[in-house]
């Protein structure tokens, strides 16, 4: 039988989120309703939006970032039951591509799908789910693989960070390009992903963790986090400064450049902060245009004399239902800072404006609280 709620839907390219009454089908084979507790607003969110949609079909229930309590199970789902609490992952290895084949998931070409399970109530139409997920909604449908168990302690409204930008920054430098104890670390960018990189840099013990912005208030935010060193790019040139800041006698420069933002220019500072055999991150969501230009032959910056290396990030190269109760764990241990990352809490009618402060304010997360 359908569950009768509410989400926050695009209808049509280049109109706002409304929110809107939802009927939810029953979960299917392998899938399981959630109740949603509390859904962070992710700027992939607003990118959806600004893209018209990004290529999904209309109308579209926004949201990746959830945590709620598992409603019903569908045919087949063994390991989870209602009433059980849990953070949803978009990226539950599919098991059938080259890499699930030759034992990699954690580089899954694709991710196990749901049935789309959400239909608009005013007239039935069935509804697209951002990244499978639809969290922006009190209730969704997802595979039973994609939905991670909790301990009964962890708070969903801080539970649900770990789905995407907090899993995203800290997998960064624990899977992606796994960052060793007394290393150099930059982050260019310190909204919730770059933040995130800083913790994880923290928690892998690299030495020094300077972080990169032009915003004064990102950069006190990057100093709570665990960063060692501030550089304000609008202020000086941010490669000449890290550079100096990690002077050791051999050229300066660090081991790991994450670069948290999507500009181009970003990627290209990344590199030329590189110690030799350093190694650049590109994380943040670049436009289809988008292109960089490294230099290969300057003996102190260049690709190939300074042997730098570049790896791209996807969600932290993440592993959910080993990486997302590990993130979990650190944060009841007092490891892991969630609380600092949620700066307002709204309710579902807040989506909008949440975009608005999300591209004009100071603001590390909203959590949408069901």
């Amino acid at each position: 039988m359908a569950v009768e709620g509410k989400a926050s839907i695009l209808n049509n390219p280049g109109e706002p989120a409304v929110v809107e009454e939802i009927l939810v089908d029953s979960p299917g084979p392998n899938e399981v309703l959630i109740k949603l507790s509390a859904s962070g607003v992710c700027h992939t969110d607003l990118t959806v939006k600004n893209l018209n949609g990004n290529g999904m079909s209309f109308p579209i229930v926004l949201g990746h970032e959830g945590a709620g309590i598992v409603q019903e199970v569908g045919e087949g789902v063994t390991h989870l039951a209602p009433g059980d609490p849990v953070v949803i992952a978009y990226r539950a290895p599919c098991e059938q591509c080259p890499a699930c084949r030759r034992g990699d998931p954690r580089h899954c070409y694709m991710a196990l799908r749901p049935q789309q399970r959400i239909h608009r109530k005013r007239d039935g139409a069935l509804c697209s789910q951002v990244l499978r997920c639809g969290t922006f909604s009190t209730h969704t449908v997802v595979h039973a693989k994609a939905a991670i168990k909790m301990p009964k302690e962890m708070p969903l409204d801080k539970a649900c960070l770990i789905a995407c930008g907090v899993i995203t920054g800290v997998g960064a430098t624990m899977n992606t390009t796994p960052v060793f104890a007394g290393s150099r670390v930059a982050v260019i960018g310190c909204g919730g992903v770059g933040l995130s990189v800083i913790q994880g840099a923290k928690l892998q013990h690299a030495r020094q963790i300077i972080a990169v912005d032009v915003n004064p208030v990102k950069l006190d935010w990057a100093k709570k986090f665990g960063a060692t060193h501030v550089v304000n790019a609008k202020e000086v040139d941010p490669v000449v400064e890290v550079r100096r800041i990690t002077e050791d006698g051999w050229d300066g420069g660090v081991e790991y450049a994450f670069e948290a933002t999507g500009i181009p220019m970003c990627t290209e500072q990344a590199v030329k902060m590189l110690s030799y055999g350093g190694t650049a991150t590109t994380i943040g969501f670049p436009a289809a245009h988008d292109s960089v230009t490294l230099n290969l032959g300057d003996m102190a910056t260049g690709v190939y004399w300074n042997k730098a290396g570049l790896n791209v990030c996807h969600c932290g190269d993440a592993l959910p239902s080993h990486d997302f109760p590990l993130l979990a764990q650190l944060y009841l241990e007092g490891q892991l800072d969630l609380d600092g990352m949620v700066t307002r809490k709204i309710a579902l009618e807040d989506v909008e404006d949440a975009f608005h402060e999300m591209e004009t304010g100071d603001v590390i997360r909203s959590v949408i609280v069901f």
